[in-house]
């Protein structure tokens, strides 16, 4: 049965619309269900929590990691601080090419969002970090982060301020000398891996089914049927394993890298980890550019066309990018109330 309307513009059919509205919802209730079996079989809702062994967090240790996450003091010319290079209202990303250190030092490689990272295989592009805590406390004397001479030149500042005395205490209540270098890392690292950013995905995946709309519904589709969860698979959507960059064609070619990059090569000189690098994750990458490890990508959209060539020897269709770049957006997560307000750092009085 045909029907039609009139409006201002003439006559119109609808027989296309009366035979969506035919159609039973159920239909698209289970093409979701589907959806959401699928990705939550690869990817799979963030937890609630980035727990290690090693650190157990406490409510001590995230006060004491927050301050000591934007304290610059500690640096050589006393202006950098991990909030720096990861600023939480920049979603834990600079937005810079390659990130700035002490005396306007560059840094290597493009900085990485700190969100959601402490339950990666390790941190840095190249692996050259074991975990937040390592991090942490490795770029307190890091040439291109802090710069500073030593810990102990670190470790005599912090004993300078009689309230990081009684915060370390409180934090480290069993050690004798709970001021030190790897309490610092400790307790940044604590802060840290509270830095969760639930989204509209883990919502869709929870069963909240109107969470995502529909093209980045089929973004997701797109993102997985072309293979794009080969590597960024996990919660994280990246951060479990380490990948040639450039697996069917050189990266360079189609970005605006500077120089090539020998990545992880230079962490264990294996010829077979020339140009590999950490999968980075993919949470609130819409809200973190530049992309890549260089930096050399501005917009989203070229990021996937990019990725599609290059790793999954595909030309992306537009449609596609559109798609799976709608989906990334879905990843965009609230920064957490007691995360985004800024701490009042000690004074000398």
């Amino acid at each position: 049965m045909n029907f039609t309307v009139f409006n201002k513009k003439g006559l119109w059919s609808i027989t296309l619309l009366i035979l969506l509205l035919a159609i039973p919802y159920g239909a698209f209730a289970a093409d979701d269900e589907a959806l959401i079996k699928r990705a939550s079989q690869i990817l799979g809702p963030l937890p609630a929590s980035m727990p290690a062994d090693q650190n157990p967090i406490t409510p001590e240790k995230i006060k004491l990691g927050k301050m000591l996450y934007y304290e610059p003091r500690i640096s050589v010319d006393g202006a950098v601080s991990c909030s720096k290079c990861h600023p939480v209202a920049l979603y834990g990303a600079d937005g810079l090419k390659k990130s700035v250190g002490h005396n306007c030092k560059g840094n290597p490689r493009n900085d990485p969002s700190v969100f959601n990272a402490a339950s990666q295989i390790s941190e840095h592009w190249i692996g050259n970090r074991t975990s937040v805590e390592d991090q942490a406390k490795q770029a307190l004397i890091g040439p291109p982060a802090f710069g500073m001479p030593s810990y102990e030149a670190v470790e005599k500042i912090l004993r300078s301020y009689k309230e990081y005395e009684t915060l370390f205490k409180a934090a480290f209540p069993s050690d004798k000398e709970p001021v030190t270098a790897d309490n610092f890392a400790k307790a940044v690292g604590a802060f840290e891996r509270t830095m969760i950013t639930p989204a509209p995905f883990d919502a869709f995946l929870s069963g909240t089914k109107d969470a995502m709309t529909v093209q980045q519904k089929r973004g997701l589709g797109t993102f997985i049927d072309q293979g794009c969860v080969g590597c960024h698979f996990s919660p994280y959507v990246g951060g479990q394993m380490y990948q040639k960059f450039g697996m069917f064609e050189p990266y360079q070619k189609y970005t605006k890298s500077d120089k090539v990059d020998e990545g992880r090569y230079a962490v264990t000189k294996n010829e077979s980890d020339r140009f590999v690098f950490k999968v980075p994750v993919l949470r609130n990458v819409a809200m973190t550019p530049p992309y890549f490890h260089d930096g050399s990508v501005d917009r989203l959209e070229d990021a996937v066309r990019i990725m599609g060539k290059i790793q999954l020897g595909r030309d992306l269709t537009k449609e596609q990018v559109q798609d799976i770049v709608s989906f990334l957006h879905a990843l965009t997560g609230k920064i957490p109330e007691e995360v985004s307000t800024v701490p009042v750092l000690p004074s000398t009085e």
